[in-house]
């Protein structure tokens, strides 16, 4: 599913435009990034939170030249998803 199949989702179940749909979903995914940005973390409960995690400066080596470099630190976006979805993918065991 893309951002126009996720629009087209909104306006069947929500009786809304294509337009307003698109607002919507906009609206949605800029609040999370403006949170993110902030080092907020945003949870959806039972769908799953973002977080921002920071990866530590480390050595790399240039596969084509073969010498050694340094990667900085960096931050990073993180999704972990919550036990609803999880439980989505999980075979339950017959019994």
């Amino acid at each position: 599913m893309n951002k126009a199949d996720l629009i087209q989702e909104l306006t069947k179940k929500c009786d809304l435009t294509n337009a307003q749909a698109g607002e919507v979903i906009n609206a949605f995914v800029g609040g999370i990034k403006k949170s993110l940005k902030k080092g907020d973390r945003v949870s959806l409960v039972g769908f799953g939170s973002w977080e921002v995690r920071q990866r530590a400066a480390r050595k790399g080596i240039n596969p084509q030249t073969g010498k050694a470099i340094k990667i900085p630190a960096r931050k990073y976006p993180k999704f972990n998803p919550g036990k609803a979805l999880r439980e989505l993918f999980i075979k339950k065991k017959k019994k």
